[in-house]
């Protein structure tokens, strides 16, 4: 049995995801541990409801300890297969890249290498979209390297847009078709 770490900023909906894929025994996993730079992500009472190892690692918490060293080591310790970012807000680093090569896993809400970089995530991918004038749109569920969105494709999946689509309805449906993408990329790295 796999065992996956999640990195999450905020509510953790791929942490629900893989969580119930696991639970359901749709991989053959486990969410062992969930790190969040946020002190108030909802990600962290959720793990705790479920008897998940969680901690909060931020420089309020640690003003002078070197944050990606710290992630790396409880990875290590947690002996974490898989990497998981659930809507995690900060640029990985060298550490955890070099421990973990090609187990760090990403979802963006675009069809990758369109609408991806620094600064593009969530509603601000799909407000790009629209105003682009694209006819799909979609996610890419990709492997974390030092650059934003440009590490190795594990799978996408794309949708069409509506001629009048709204951000709130295209973020409404990507969050949906994300859901389905991250399970099939976690049973397509053989979990």
């Amino acid at each position: 049995m796999k065992r996956i770490g999640i990195l999450s900023s905020h509510n953790g909906s791929g942490f629900d995801t893989i969580l119930e894929a696991c639970e359901n025994k749709i991989l053959d996993a486990q969410v062992v541990l969930v790190i969040s730079n946020n002190s108030n992500a909802k990600v962290l009472e959720k793990a705790s409801k479920k008897d998940i190892p969680n901690f909060v690692i931020n420089t309020k918490k640690y003003p002078n300890e070197n944050l990606d060293e710290k992630i790396t080591n409880l990875m290590l310790e947690f002996k974490i297969d898989y990497i998981f970012l659930s809507g995690y807000m900060k640029k990985i680093e060298k550490n955890l890249l070099e421990k973990f090569p090609n187990k760090i896993i990403n979802s963006h809400p675009a069809l990758l290498p369109k609408f991806g970089g620094n600064g593009m995530y969530g509603r601000f991918v799909h407000e790009a979209v629209i105003k682009a004038k694209e006819k799909e749109s979609g996610c890419t569920i990709h492997f974390v390297n030092e650059n934003y969105d440009e590490g190795e494709y594990l799978l996408q999946k794309s949708i069409s847009l509506l001629q009048d689509e709204k951000v709130e309805t295209l973020e409404e449906k990507i969050k949906e078709l994300e859901k389905v993408a991250v399970v099939e990329a976690f049973l397509k790295l053989t979990i």
